[in-house]
């Protein structure tokens, strides 16, 4: 087991964006993963392509995974986040390829109208989706994650008010 979980430690992380989306009421987008069907939600987040950079491949996830379109960049997050994966998901996630991720986020206001959010896609992640306020995301996020959402929630807070 030791030497399992050494091998894995000196894999590499994985490039990755997120985002955070706010809509009028500066309430903020999170998702139930289906692979995690426990009550864990996260904002809608994903690996970067060869040759993308941050930014488009913030706007091709945040499609893919919710459909929407219809946003505007707030802000770029300064700096980066980095989270590693607990021991239990270790090779298993992303074909057991990184340690963890190492991911920009950016701030985004979505423009639309509710009904055209569809976490029903081609390949979906999601099982459901709400918004809700922004000094709950530390409260609804799986552990392994809580340290970047304490972040990003301070960076936020800073921004919007």
């Amino acid at each position: 087991m030791v030497e399992m979980q050494e091998k894995f430690k000196n894999l590499p992380l994985r490039n990755g964006v997120g985002i955070i989306v706010l809509n009028k009421e500066n309430k903020v987008f999170v998702a139930r993963r289906i692979d995690n069907p426990k009550n864990f939600w996260q904002m809608p987040q994903g690996g970067v392509d060869e040759g993308e950079d941050l930014l488009s491949a913030a706007f091709r996830e945040l499609e893919e995974e919710t459909s929407i379109k219809n946003i505007q960049l707030i802000k770029e997050i300064e700096g980066t986040t980095i989270y590693e994966l607990p021991d239990s998901l270790l090779g298993i996630i992303w074909k057991g390829k990184y340690k963890g991720q190492k991911q920009k986020w950016f701030l985004m206001r979505y423009l639309g109208k509710d009904d055209e959010i569809n976490i029903k896609t081609k390949k979906p992640e999601f099982l459901d989706w709400k918004w809700i306020d922004l000094d709950k995301i530390t409260d609804v996020v799986v552990d392994f994650k809580l340290g970047v959402y304490k972040e990003l929630k301070e960076k936020i807070r800073k921004i919007i008010n």
